[in-house]
Parts: C-alpha cells; sequence; structure tokens
C-alpha cells in the first residue's frame, strides 16, 4: 500500500531561512499540511541557534535580523541566544500556524513519479512538486586533518560542541580558525586557560570603519558569484573581514589575539611546526567552520565538477523545482528572510500549471515579547 503524502512543496529545515519561507507560502496563499509541509530535524524551535554555547548571550549577537511579519522585541541582552531566540521561533510558529513537524530527519530527496520529487523521511515519505531547502550548516561542522591528529592524547573539539570557557579552565589550550567564532571564543577561553595559542591559515583581516551597505552588498555579491558557477559557498564573513571592535583591540593589545601560522603537524602532546617550534596543548579547539547540510540531495545529482551547487538566485540551475535558501549568500539572517521570498514567488510561478487554492493571507504580527520558557 502506497502511504505517500502530497504536497505542493516541502520545506526542509525550521531555522530562520525555513521559518521565512514558510511564512511567505502563507501570506500569498498556501495552506500548511494541506499544500505545504515544513519538516525539521531539530528537537524543538530555535534552528541552529538552540545549540549555541550559554556564553554567547543576546547582547554579543550581531546581525540578527526579526523574522518577516513579526519582530523580536525587548529581549534581554544579558539571556543566552539559544533561549532568546528559540523562544522567539517558538512564538513565531504558533502565532502564524506553521505546523513544523519534528524532529523528522529527511533522509534522502530523488525523482519520484509524474515529475514530482519524493521526500525520504524517518516519518514516511512525501511526494512534492517543489522543494525549498533551507538545512543551512550546523549540521556539517569542518574538521581539517593534520599528520599525528589521531595521536594527541588530549581533547579535540569543534566549535559546533563548545560548552563555554569554563570548561577549559587551567588548561593549554590551541585554538584553530580566523573567524569570528575563533575569536570570541580565544577572548572567552583567555581569562579561564593557562594559556591560549591561535593559529590559522591566513593572517586574520580585521575591518576598520562601519559595515555599510554598500559592503555588505559588495561582499554579498562575491559569495554569489561563486555560488553562479558551481563552487562551494563561503560565509560572508570570510570576504568582509572581522569589525575591529573595542573586544577585539583589548584582545591583540593584551597579546590573547597574537595569531600564529598553521602549524604542520600534531604530536601526542600539542602541535608542531616544520621549523621544531612546538606547542604543548591539552586541547585544540577547531573553530574551522561548517560546510552546506545537503547530502540527502545527492540522489539529484546537483553538485558541480567545483564542488558546490550551482545556483542563481536561489534556484539551482540543474533543477528548477529545488530552492536553496540560506545558502551561500542567502546564508545571513537577513539575506533568509529576502530570499525566501523570492524562492516563493519563483515557486509560485513554478506552480501555475496547477493553481494553488487561495486562501486568506496571514496578517503580520507587529511583535512578540519573548516568553517565559519554551517549555511553558
Amino acid at each position: 500500500m502506497n502511504n505517500t503524502r502530497k504536497v505542493e512543496v516541502v520545506v526542509i529545515g525550521a531555522g530562520q531561512a525555513g521559518l521565512s519561507s514558510a511564512y511567505h507560502l502563507r501570506r500569498t496563499g498556501f495552506e500548511p499540511e494541506r499544500d505545504f509541509v515544513v519538516l525539521d530535524h531539530s528537537p524543538g524551535p530555535g534552528g541552529a541557534w538552540q545549540f549555541r554555547w550559554p556564553s554567547l548571550t543576546y547582547g554579543k549577537v550581531h546581525g540578527m535580523h526579526s523574522l518577516p511579519g513579526m519582530e523580536l522585541t525587548d529581549a534581554d541582552p544579558s539571556r543566552p541566544s539559544s533561549e532568546v531566540i528559540a523562544e522567539y521561533f517558538t512564538a513565531y510558529e504558533r502565532t502564524l500556524d506553521l505546523r513544523v513537524r519534528r524532529p523528522v530527519d529527511v533522509r534522502a530527496v530523488r525523482e519520484g513519479d509524474g515529475g514530482r520529487l519524493l521526500v525520504e523521511t524517518s516519518d514516511g515519505d512525501w511526494s512534492t512538486r517543489a522543494l525549498i531547502n533551507a538545512t543551512g550548516t550546523w549540521d556539517r561542522p569542518f574538521w581539517p586533518r593534520y599528520p599525528g591528529q589521531e595521536t594527541f592524547r588530549g581533547r579535540q573539539l569543534h566549535t559546533a560542541q563548545y560548552p563555554g570557557p569554563e570548561e577549559f579552565a587551567g588548561k593549554r589550550v590551541v585554538v584553530v580558525g580566523g573567524g569570528a567564532s575563533g575569536t570570541q571564543h580565544l577572548l572567552e577561553i583567555a581569562a579561564h586557560a593557562a594559556a591560549t595559542t591561535w593559529v590559522t591559515r591566513r593572517p586574520p583581516v580585521f575591518r576598520e570603519g562601519p559595515f555599510t551597505e554598500d559592503v555588505g552588498r559588495a561582499a554579498v555579491a562575491l559569495v554569489e558569484e561563486r555560488v553562479r558557477q558551481g563552487l562551494p559557498p563561503k560565509s560572508v564573513v570570510s570576504v568582509t573581514g572581522l569589525p575591529l571592535n573595542d573586544a577585539i583591540r583589548q584582545g591583540i593589545e593584551d597579546g590573547v589575539l597574537d595569531r600564529q601560522p598553521m602549524f604542520d603537524r600534531i604530536t601526542p602532546d600539542g602541535v608542531e611546526w616544520s621549523d621544531g617550534r612546538r606547542v604543548d596543548a591539552d586541547v585544540i579547539l577547531w573553530a574551522t567552520g561548517f560546510r552546506a547540510a545537503v547530502e540527502h540531495l545527492r540522489p539529484l545529482r546537483l553538485r558541480e565538477p567545483g564542488g558546490g551547487i550551482r545556483v542563481e538566485g536561489t534556484r539551482a540551475v540543474a533543477d528548477p523545482r529545488i530552492h536553496l535558501v540560506g545558502y551561500g549568500p542567502s546564508a545571513s539572517t537577513i539575506g533568509a528572510n529576502r530570499a525566501g521570498r523570492a524562492a516563493v514567488r519563483d515557486i509560485r510561478r513554478l506552480l501555475t500549471e496547477k493553481p494553488v487554492e487561495p486562501i486568506k493571507p496571514v496578517e503580520s504580527v507587529e511583535s512578540v515579547e519573548p516568553v517565559e520558557s519554551v517549555a511553558a
């Protein structure tokens, strides 16, 4: 017996990109569960934010834009961002009645019958005419490989597992990575650790002055060009540089942000350079970024020889039924909002052969105060 359920659109992921897409589907006439479904493998609302370390408070979050149709107001900057944003997403899903299904693991997306796509999940299969992939990167932390890595007697962990600075008390810590996470980890850990060493593949680039609209537009254009060529996307931060704020300046002055070139090998007791220099370590923290979580799309063979998926706007060039939101240039929170709207506009055009019956659009809600508890 065939238990495959049919919808017009499947949205995979309920972070900023997925919820933005669901909002625009809802407000333009698609009804949840009848015309579209949102599948999320996380245990609760909040996207990747729910997994962030407790010391990343809401006040330390830069560039967090509200979801479309509902502002986040009066959030306590001293609270963990994981709590604030999870509560905000909870209220958003509930208020807009998005009916996110979770936890649901999407195992594969492949060609189905009659020109439709088949989405295979831990909760059964879905047949859909279009797909919005909004899976982000959090589930694919990038671990570089170095000679001797398996011999290290200390602890190795990635940003995705970062527990906060207290666990490094009295430890000798090597932090690898020149992005925002690496510098934030160093500045936190230095006050607790016995010693810290910062290593990066390339010298870090610090950005002076305000992050203007023109600077942001130019950075996004560079990332967009990569995905248009079918190359793996880089983060926007990788082309804008790190903001030279007061905390960074103090870290440089204190010698915490004293960058060393990348080591050549890992030893049982630390790391070593080819010139014979070595640093003993108890912990190696890999703040080396993430890759796009798109392995479930492998059966569709969307990858280009360059290793990425060619995207025009949000549409996969190899298959116009597939839209990637939160991928490459739309990986920022404001980019995800805009990309969600653009993807839905294109999908409506694609589905004009069989128009979706309109329903009353969802009214925008001006603001929402953070709820007291996700569990409440």
